[in-house]
């Protein structure tokens, strides 16, 4: 049974996987649906009740019926690369490939339609809400007044974009950034903005999900930052990456979360405040994990590469995992 890996050619973090399992001879297909027409072939025969289906990347072929496990990393845009590229090929070549795939009898991380919905933030927000999850107060909006009404409620305040990177290309990831004391909000009125109120965090946590399996590493904040630097990501580092322990509410709540979005993987991010209380921000279906594992040690590509080949052993969740200890 063979491992399905639908991701570019550049992710180094599906590198960390395929490594994995290529240790545990599992085997492993690896293709971005980018190269459809063009390395990657597909086919599909439905008749007398029955359905066969075939992909075949660079020469070598594998049967649908043969697939273990197929795992959405970071996909192309369907035949992007063909030798005539259109928004018609495009479409047949989605419907195509992620129609037979649906119809195979293999698993998913993450199911193509639970990670469509789970990237709408406004969605993550009022899940999270319901799974137990603290969520910082939050207004998504297009109406400047509203948008003032909060700030006066909530005078110290974040603003972040409500899809996530600017689909420029290459994309451009835009940061979280602080909310200038005597903005006037009027701009809110030319696109949906969403503002929330900021947490003063002495850390950042980020806890990978695979299937029942956490692991939480946790970074402390720089007690001298600036207090506009409020997104790790742009912030400079001061620390690196260390094994935390899950709270045990919070690893109930992310557990709701993840039954609940219909997830086997995510990529949660939370800021711990003073008192030790992790507020939620997002949960990424399709999170990098490797600079977590580069710091922490924790095996997280082993994890992913055992959930992918079968492993039952990670479904289970002892009491270890759920703290997030590093193995």
């Amino acid at each position: 049974m063979t491992v399905l890996i639908l991701t570019s050619e550049e992710d180094v973090t599906a590198d960390m996987v395929v490594l994995r399992l290529g240790e545990a001879d599992v085997p492993v297909v690896r293709l971005d649906p980018a190269d459809l027409t063009n390395g990657v072939s597909l086919s599909g025969e439905y008749a007398q009740g029955a359905c066969e289906g075939q992909l075949s990347v660079g020469g070598r072929r594998v049967s649908l019926s043969g697939l273990r496990s197929v795992w959405v990393r970071r996909p192309g845009v369907a035949a992007a690369r063909a030798a005539q590229p259109s928004a018609w090929l495009t479409e047949e070549s989605a419907q195509a490939l992620y129609g037979l795939l649906r119809g195979t009898d293999a698993r998913w991380m993450n199911h193509p339609d639970a990670a469509r919905r789970a990237r709408h933030k406004p969605w993550q927000l009022r899940l999270a809400q319901h799974s137990g999850l603290p969520v910082p107060a939050t207004l998504i909006t297009t109406f400047p007044q509203a948008a003032r009404e909060f700030a006066e409620r909530f005078p110290d305040l974040v603003v972040k974009p409500v899809s996530g990177a600017h689909p420029q290309e290459p994309p451009r990831t835009v940061p979280t950034s602080r909310v200038a004391p005597d903005a006037d909000f009027s701009a809110v009125a030319f696109g949906p903005t969403l503002l929330q109120r900021r947490v003063a965090k002495r850390a950042d946590i980020r806890l990978t999900v695979v299937g029942d399996r956490l692991l939480a590493a946790r970074k402390s904040a720089d007690p001298h930052a600036h207090p506009d630097d409020v997104d790790v990501r742009f912030a400079p580092s001061v620390s690196p990456w260390l094994p935390a322990q899950t709270p045990a509410r919070i690893a109930e709540a992310v557990l709701r979360y993840m039954r609940g979005a219909e997830l086997s993987y995510g990529a949660f991010d939370f800021a711990e405040d003073a008192d030790g209380v992790w507020w939620f921000l997002e949960c990424n279906q399709s999170g990098q994990f490797g600079f977590v594992e580069m710091d922490t040690g924790q095996p997280i590509a082993a994890t992913i590469a055992r959930w992918l080949a079968g492993d039952e052993d990670t479904r289970g969740t002892s009491a270890d995992d759920a703290r997030g200890t590093a193995l």
